[in-house]
């Protein structure tokens, strides 16, 4: 029997987890991790700013929360551990081009990183399996990313909470909207195509 074969019906398993690698799991691994933390530096290029905020709309959270849920939390975290320590060293590929900690969107980043973490798990627990499930979990993602990304916007603006929602959160919700339902459409579709080979 395959490993894609029975890997769908096995519970606590991601995407990532069907990819044949008994013998070089660590490589595959390693792999995975920089390929994820480079997707989200490939995505975050794609920045369209937004007039009265700091922060643009990118492809960086849709990519943050793919990487989560396709690699799990553990390989999730370090994609985006790697992703936030290599911009924080210099490599420019938060946002638009920038690096460095401490501009006004890199609280989003950190809430990415807690976000890809957990959307991870709940990929584990079949959060990516179905429409449903999938809008949830991007829902939770999305929410978390804000949760860490609309304060320290705040704090390191100077703004007041309210004009750190208004620039840092009501902006991008038709956008997270549009992205979840990529994510809605994609995952479980990946689901039932393994499923199908298998």
């Amino acid at each position: 029997m395959s490993t894609a074969a029975a890997a769908p019906a096995r519970t606590g398993a991601v995407l990532a987890d069907l990819l044949p690698a008994a013998r070089h799991r660590y490589a595959v691994d390693t792999a995975l991790v920089l390929g994820g933390a480079a997707l989200t530096g490939i995505a975050a290029q794609i920045a369209v700013p937004v007039p009265g905020s700091p922060v643009p709309v990118t492809g960086q959270t849709f990519a943050a929360l793919l990487v989560g849920t396709a690699l799990g939390a553990r390989r999730g975290f370090l994609s985006l551990a790697v992703y936030a320590l290599v911009g924080m060293a210099g490599v420019p590929w938060f946002a638009g081009g920038s690096s460095g900690a401490g501009g006004a969107s890199f609280g989003y980043v950190l809430g990415m990183l807690l976000a890809a973490t957990v959307v991870g798990g709940l990929a584990r627990r079949g959060g990516d399996r179905s429409v449903l499930r999938t809008a949830g979990t991007m829902v939770l993602g999305s929410a978390i990313i804000y949760a860490v990304g609309v304060p320290y916007l705040a704090l390191s603006t100077g703004m007041s909470a309210s004009a750190a929602i208004a620039a840092g959160l009501v902006p991008f919700l038709l956008g997270d909207a549009l992205k979840a339902a990529l994510a809605m459409g994609a995952l479980p579709a990946s689901w039932k195509l393994i499923g199908r080979r298998g």
